[in-house]
């Protein structure tokens, strides 16, 4: 066995998958390696032994010690940084905190992830406020050409751009430094839609430019699920409003802070927040370079090996524009494509007969796959997609 081998069969050991299960799907549900999870067990026995002393005296400073490791983790001051359960938490809190009104628009693409568009939706129907769509190019090949599609749409009554930085349903790196600068310049404040990019890409947000950063720690970081983050840029912190009322002050003694009003929200387990230095830990213990030369590399093998299964090609052309993921776009005229929410019969079909465990989704009419790569996946798990695709498409 060689030494990349034989680290591989280590890291898996961190995880528990059961036997036989091929798990492609990390960055929809990101499963936590062996020392978070003992972490999360010993915060949660930490807060079940004496949950008075815990609320009360130790809360907010172990908060701050958690903020603090994130905030230097992914390049911003700790006290622009507010913990929260997952990027749709902070997602919609931005979404409460924006002015808008009747004619006013919001920007998002056409790769945007759908709950977000749906959450921008509803706040645009309650105003008489609308959500305009730009098209990024098909292909996408050029990081002008992304930005200039971007700005096409923007009008004088563009209030806000949400951009994710890296797209879910089709995995795209999108170029948001660029994107933030030349939203600088004509004053249209962003928020980044950046689940997928935490752990999977260096991130230095007070250099960055947005004005908000949204995201969920539980996909590559490998937090616990209930763990994430909203960044707001020093100067517009005031204008934050929660999604729930509750004390909204500290209650351990210390002067006011713009998060009182988020970590007071009611009682709830801080457990998985209080998680995330050690998926830090853990991360930074393999090596960050060493993670994303695996999980890109592996991606990279997928998409190889996947585009020479008839009736399957890469989405972009050049690897570049991925990451950790690769997508495909699977020309499956035998199987009926799923209607809204509906899970596809392609994709039941990879698990049911052959226990693969990876998402097929639509965009811009065609039927996409999206394989996630993680320390634990191997090109094994890679070469056994690939001959069950090919055999369910060649079965249709």
């Amino acid at each position: 066995m060689s030494d990349s081998q034989s680290t591989n069969s280590d890291w898996r050991r961190d995880w528990e998958f059961p036997a036989g299960v091929s798990y492609l799907n990390h960055g929809s549900f990101g499963p936590s390696p062996r020392p978070v999870r003992d972490a999360l067990a010993h915060w949660n026995d930490e807060l079940e032994s004496q949950p008075m002393d815990f609320f009360i005296r130790r809360m907010e400073p172990e908060l701050d010690v958690a903020v603090s490791r994130l905030g230097e983790f992914v390049g911003a001051e700790p006290r622009d940084v507010l913990l929260l359960d997952n990027a749709t938490w902070a997602m919609n809190i931005v979404a409460q905190s924006v002015e808008l009104a009747e004619g006013d628009e919001v920007l998002l693409t056409d790769h945007e992830y759908g709950a977000v568009r749906r959450l921008w939706q509803a706040v645009c129907d309650r105003v008489g406020a609308r959500v305009v769509t730009a098209r990024l190019p098909d292909p996408v090949d050029s990081v002008d050409a992304v930005v200039d599609a971007v700005f096409a749409s923007v009008t004088p009554r563009t209030r806000m751009l949400v951009v994710s930085h890296v797209t879910s349903p089709t995995a795209l790196i999108l170029p948001v430094a660029e994107i933030c600068a030349r939203a600088r310049s004509s004053g249209v404040p962003v928020c980044i839609d950046g689940p997928h990019a935490v752990a999977m890409l260096p991130l230095k947000l007070s250099e960055l430019g947005c004005d908000y950063y949204a995201a969920s720690c539980h996909k590559w970081l490998s937090a616990p699920f209930g763990s994430g983050f909203l960044y707001v840029r020093r100067g517009i912190q005031s204008r934050m409003r929660s999604v729930v009322t509750s004390w909204g002050r500290s209650v351990g003694g210390r002067g006011p802070d713009w998060r009182d009003e988020f970590n007071w929200l009611g009682t709830r387990n801080p457990a998985p927040l209080l998680s995330i230095p050690a998926a830090i830990d853990y991360l930074e213990g393999v090596g960050l370079d060493v993670f994303r030369e695996h999980s890109f590399g592996l991606a990279r093998y997928a998409r190889a090996c996947l585009s020479a299964v008839p009736g399957v090609k890469a989405f972009v052309e050049s690897p570049d524009w991925q990451g950790s993921m690769a997508t495909l776009v699977v020309d499956a005229p035998g199987w009926p494509k799923p209607s809204l929410n509906e899970t596809d019969a392609l994709q039941q079909a990879l698990w049911s007969e052959h226990q693969i465990e990876v998402p097929l989704t639509r965009h811009g009419g065609q039927r996409l796959l999206r394989v996630s790569c993680h320390l634990y996946n191997t090109r094994a798990e890679i070469d056994g997609l690939c001959e069950a695709l090919g055999t369910l498409l060649v079965g249709r």
